[in-house]
């Protein structure tokens, strides 16, 4: 494809002020795609977005209420579907931002008649934890499957990456602000986390190549402890915190504790019951497959928390 068909194809991320979509962009645009759009209903993430890229579309939408919003899909040539609801207390959070505006943006998809969508699932769905989170997600995905336009679907375990508004960047920070970090229990929790870097250039791999059917599980090519990634991230950005171990049952208790306080926490007692799942995901050869070579985590980690133009620059909740 020469620099000219991708500049006139019309990509559009739904949820793409969050954290795979601000990493994407600057990879789609280096790949020399610049009809780009996104919509979003974050204004602060919106506004990071449109400082660093004032070059593309970047417009306030409520997905989950129809709107003007849909006739952005006119003229469009990919989807690469974002939004979902992360964190929340409520389930009618997250049915309402990952399941109700899928629906109508699966609408807008079929009245515009947008020939190929490329889904971003998650691993959870092969997970042994069930919550909201989990259950919204799957709904989302089968719709998408059942939607009779032409897809991929990738699902990755846990990311980190530039602007981890959430997961490790949120670590990385809470470190760096207080003296003490707890572990629940001693920490040995299997986790295969992925970096976003090499995700989206899987997202550009699939955009390039057309790539049709299937569902692919996206993990982490290096199996880590959960105490040895908080010591590497501990490392790289120079914190001084201690760490401690703390029963489970305490750290469970601190996080309801929190959740009083905070309509939005960043890290909740479902997201812990999932961190002690013991989960080992499936890992395919997707360097081969998608042609993407993967980065190795200690090298993700110092180029996550200490590059220069990136790694000081904070998402909200």
């Amino acid at each position: 494809m020469n620099q000219t068909d991708k500049k006139n194809r019309k990509i559009i991320l739904p949820g793409g002020a969050g954290l795979v979509g601000q990493n994407l962009i600057p990879r789609l645009k280096a790949k020399g795609y610049t009809h780009i759009v996104v919509l979003d209903k974050h204004r602060h993430n919106l506004g990071v977005l449109q400082q660093m890229h004032p070059d593309i579309t970047a417009e306030w939408a409520d997905l989950a209420a129809p709107g003007p919003w849909s006739k952005h899909f006119e003229g469009v040539d990919t989807v690469v579907m974002l939004q979902a609801q992360i964190g929340a207390k409520e389930r009618e959070t997250y049915v309402r931002n990952t399941v109700t505006s899928t629906r109508y943006v699966l609408e807008a998809i079929k009245k515009y008649q947008v020939p190929y969508i490329v889904h971003i699932s998650s691993s959870v769905l092969e997970s042994k934890a069930e919550d909201y989170y989990t259950q919204t997600k799957k709904e989302q995905e089968d719709m998408v499957l059942a939607s009779g336009v032409d897809n991929v679907v990738l699902r990755p375990t846990l990311m980190f990456g530039w602007f981890d508004r959430k997961h490790l960047g949120w670590l990385s920070r809470f470190m760096q602000r207080v003296p003490v970090f707890p572990i629940p229990g001693d920490g040995k929790y299997l986790r295969q986390p992925l970096y976003v870097g090499d995700f989206c250039d899987i997202i550009v791999s699939c955009v390039e190549q057309r790539r049709i059917g299937g569902v692919y599980h996206i993990t982490g090519m290096e199996k880590i402890d959960y105490i040895d990634i908080i010591r590497t991230i501990r490392k790289a950005v120079g914190a001084k915190t201690m760490i401690i171990h703390i029963p489970y049952w305490l750290f469970a208790a601190l996080l309801r504790t929190w959740a009083v306080f905070d309509n939005n926490p960043p890290f909740t007692e479902p997201q812990l019951k999932a961190l002690v799942t013991p989960d080992v995901f499936e890992v395919i050869d997707w360097p081969g497959i998608f042609g993407v070579k993967a980065t190795p985590f200690a090298k993700a980690i110092q180029e996550t928390f200490l590059d220069p133009t990136y790694s000081m620059i904070e998402l909200e909740f």
